[in-house]
């Protein structure tokens, strides 16, 4: 059976005819369309070997890309809701626009590019994947970040951050590159790293005013290697220059115990 049969036979006319094809790529019209039906669409084309999708008129539908195990390309133009990309588990995401709350909530495996600005709770829970994040982000973002097995996440936010971010963070790799300060010497994030417990944290600058529990170093070489790594996919995503991102002094942030409430409990 011919892959366009398979999907006319999951998809009623109504949905069917919200969906194109531009060669090999899919094209969606979410205009309207219940956040319900569109993960219909998409799960219908992803079982159907999709390799690209292209979501126009997205404006607030959530759960976009939720526990998809593919690796197909999926295009965002507009504001997709909450929890885009949860559990996701290969998929890469490109949001030409910002996105709401929880974006790559528990994601596992995958990439998620967002061309603007990032809601609360980014990569809360995240053990696996990357997020990149051109301009700022909202609030707890990268709480209880973690890594599993071989997995090791990492978030790469350009702008700045909100308070309580990596909070309780337990693994993976976080960068803030704080772009848009302009002249100002600190980022106004308070409790930053409250609980954190493991993983690391990378700032261009000393920008955070720290609290207990936590140690700030210069980045080493070894620390400089992962950063550059990142800085260039970042580059490569956004088009900033890396030379100018990196001519900056950047810092290593990390707890100083692996069980900083040990003496809370007994």
């Amino acid at each position: 059976m011919l892959q366009q049969e398979r999907i006319d036979l999951e998809l009623d006319e109504n949905l069917l005819r919200k969906v194109s094809v531009d060669g090999e790529i899919y094209i969606v019209n979410a205009e309207g369309m219940y956040y319900r039906e569109l993960n219909r669409v998409l799960r219908v084309l992803c079982r159907s070997g999709a390799k690209k999708l292209e979501i126009q008129g997205v404006c607030g539908q959530r759960y976009i890309g939720t526990d998809l195990d593919s690796t197909m390309q999926i295009v965002l133009h507009g504001t997709p809701g909450n929890d885009l990309g949860a559990f996701m588990n290969g998929p890469q995401i490109s949001v030409h626009g910002n996105v709401q709350d929880a974006c790559g909530n528990t994601m596992n495996e995958g990439l998620i590019v967002v061309h603007g600005c990032s809601g609360d709770l980014t990569g809360h829970s995240m053990r696996g994947g990357k997020i990149f994040i051109r301009d700022g982000v909202g609030y707890r973002v990268g709480v209880h970040m973690k890594e599993y097995q071989n997995k090791k996440p990492a978030l790469v936010i350009g702008g700045v951050v909100q308070d309580f971010f990596a909070e309780y963070m337990a693994g993976g790799v976080a960068v803030v590159l704080g772009l848009d300060m302009g002249v100002s010497p600190k980022c106004t994030a308070r409790f930053v790293g409250t609980g954190m417990h493991g993983g690391v944290i990378y700032t261009r600058g000393e920008i955070f005013k720290l609290g207990k529990g936590l140690k700030i170093a210069k980045a080493g070489k070894r620390d400089i290697r992962v950063i550059e790594t990142l800085v260039r996919e970042f580059c490569g995503y956004f088009g900033n220059s890396f030379s100018e991102i990196m001519c900056k002094q950047f810092y290593k942030i990390t707890p100083v115990s692996k069980r900083p409430y040990e003496k809370l409990y007994t």
